[in-house]
Order: structure tokens, then sequence, then C-alpha cells
């Protein structure tokens, strides 16, 4: 059984960084791409940022490109959101998710955490 547990989240002012943990199984098929999404009250879960696990290509949606970063840890198994310059707009609860493919389709992904709350104030 896939488990994904994320932490890191928290509140911090416009401008400020945070850093998103999640820790994932050992690679397999079912788990070879890794992504973060968020989900604000009242809207669809976005995707943010994704990578494969195995090659270490990385995908960035536009609304996040330049300033979050997504990396990886095979030895701990572990993927990781460097999210910086944050704004009031990146409040959302931030999923980690694990699937075969990356995709920006939250249904491509099979395994989700728990969620961690990140919260940008002006």
């Amino acid at each position: 059984q896939v488990q994904l547990v994320e932490s890191g989240g928290g509140s911090v002012q416009a401008g400020g960084s945070l850093r998103l943990s999640c820790v994932t199984s050992t690679y397999t098929r079912s788990t070879r791409c890794m992504g973060w999404f968020r989900q604000a009250p009242g809207k669809e879960r976005e995707g943010v940022a994704t990578i494969y696990r195995g090659s270490g290509t990385t995908f960035y949606s536009d609304s996040v490109t330049g300033r979050f970063t997504i990396s990886q840890d095979n030895s701990k198994n572990m993927v990781y959101l460097q999210m910086n310059s944050l704004q009031p707009e990146d409040t959302a609860m931030y999923y980690c998710a694990a699937g075969e493919f990356c995709s920006w389709s939250a249904t491509e992904y099979n395994y989700w955490g728990q969620g961690t709350q990140v919260t940008v104030s002006s």
C-alpha cells in the first residue's frame, strides 16, 4: 500500500518562502511520477509541479514557473516543493500525489496524501 505524507505547510507573508516535503514509497511503476497539487476553497484541484522520479524531469504550471521548484531525494523516498515569492493567491491546501504518468489531471494519480495547508497573507 502506497502512503504519502506531506509536511511543511504554514502561514507566511507575501514574498516569503516555504518548503513542502512528501514522504513517498519505494519507486515502482505506479509511483514513477510525483506531483504537487493545490486546492483553494471553492476551486478545483490544480497541478503545480510534477517530476518523473527515474529521470528527474520536471514540469511546472504557468502560475508557479520561476517561483516553485520540485525536487527529490530518492535515497530517502522524499519529494520536495520549494516555494519562493509566495503570493496570497498561492493560499491553498497542497497535496502530494503519485501516479504512473505525469499529468495536470488529478484523475491520473492513484495515491494522495492528506494535504498540508499553506496560507499567504498580504
